[in-house]
């Protein structure tokens, strides 16, 4: 484990799809516990008025200060971040929150209160500018739309992981999740890359899910080049559910379950793969893993990540 003294490589990841219920907040609670077992600091930063990532924890965010003062600048992100040092809060160790709660919907209006010169895209740049160093990661839990703090995500991580249950219309939302990364490329965060694509809920019994696993690492293969979606699936299990309940992760409840595995399989591909990639020239199109991956007119435009699409895959 590292010096909690030393300062830290950080890399700042968001996680999110334009649709919601699709196992975002739980990749995003459970890789950063993953990483955090083999000795990683881990923050997270809840970006959803849903404050999915805060209730996994079973924090009552209506008792603390925080996204919402950070992202209009009455705060300092040192001054709201939550650890298990705090009363009554008991996370993970290497796992420190800073929580979310609804106030979150009127983000732009406090903006726009506050100044109106300001551009509310980079209200996220100079609070995680104060936190690098400190954390080997910062996971950035976004809403499943573009609201200003999902957008303002986009423009301030180095890398963006999308998630996605074996549903059409989940599978469908990666679509506009891409345009929206590539939008941020294009407009103020050219290194951002797509660091890859995580299948959750799987079950591998059924045809439904094969048939949209198989459909994602198609989409998701540049020709010449390995898949985006991470090898690793997470399966589908009710102790997900049962541990978010509780306010805990798998790793402090199951252990020794296969979706935990999965999990620790999940981390090691995810290191594995920020590491081939630090240092590569940046693609101007949606970053690649190993090859590119363009989503707009261009080059080598793939097919479109649409409902129909998906259905015809299963229907066929």
């Amino acid at each position: 484990m590292k010096d909690d003294n030393a300062k830290r490589q950080t890399h700042i990841v968001a996680l999110g799809n334009q649709k919601g219920g699709v196992g975002k907040t739980t990749n995003t609670v459970h890789i950063a516990a993953g990483l955090a077992e083999l000795g990683r600091r881990c923050l997270i930063m809840d970006l959803d008025m849903n404050h999915g990532a805060t209730r996994h924890f079973g924090v009552s965010a209506e008792a603390f200060l925080d996204t919402f003062e950070v992202l209009v600048g009455d705060e300092d992100p040192s001054d709201v971040i939550l650890t298990s040092e705090d009363e009554d809060i008991e996370l993970p160790e290497n796992i420190h929150l800073i929580p979310a709660r609804r106030k979150l919907e009127k983000i732009d209006q406090a903006l726009a209160a506050k100044n109106k010169f300001v551009v509310s895209q980079d209200i996220l740049l100079q609070p995680l500018s104060t936190l690098k160093g400190r954390y080997d990661y910062i996971f950035l839990d976004t809403a499943p739309n573009a609201t200003t703090p999902t957008i303002a995500a986009y423009k301030a991580a180095d890398w963006f992981i999308l998630s996605a249950i074996p549903d059409p219309f989940a599978i469908a939302g990666l679509q506009d999740a891409l345009t929206d990364i590539q939008g941020a490329q294009q407009h103020g965060n050219p290194d951002l890359r797509l660091l890859g694509v995580v299948l959750t809920c799987v079950d591998k019994r059924t045809n439904l899910a094969n048939k949209l696993t198989d459909y994602v690492e198609k989409i998701f293969t540049p020709d010449g080049g390995p898949s985006a979606k991470f090898e690793t699936i997470i399966g589908r299990s009710t102790v997900i559910a049962q541990t978010q309940q509780r306010g805990k992760t798998l790793f402090q409840t199951h252990g020794m379950h296969k979706v935990t595995e999965q999990y620790r399989a999940l981390v090691r591909e995810i290191e594995k793969r920020m590491d081939n990639l630090t240092g590569k020239p940046v693609s101007k199109t949606v970053a690649e893993v190993g090859g590119q991956f363009p989503v707009s007119s261009g080059e080598k435009e793939p097919a479109p990540v649409t409902v129909d699409a998906a259905v015809e895959v299963v229907n066929g």
